[in-house]
């Protein structure tokens, strides 16, 4: 619920934003991005459309559910 907060109120308009507004996240290509949440436990990959500020949630799992996955193509 921390996670969907601080994203809730966000309002990111590229992916410097993004990295300036949580630290840990990993930006990949696209718009996507990983996050990783619950300290450490879970990963949640999205897709952002910056121009209408919206944050689309691809994939939620563990890293090992999450290394089975291409995150940039979920």
């Amino acid at each position: 619920m921390a996670w969907y907060g601080q994203v809730k109120t966000a309002d990111w308009a590229n992916p410097a934003d993004v990295k300036r507004s949580i630290r840990s996240v990993s930006i990949l290509k696209d718009g996507r991005a990983v996050f990783n949440i619950a300290g450490n436990k879970y990963r949640i990959v999205v897709w952002i459309n910056y121009p209408y500020r919206v944050v689309y949630i691809r994939f939620i799992g563990t890293h090992r559910m999450y290394d089975a996955i291409d995150a940039q193509s979920v």
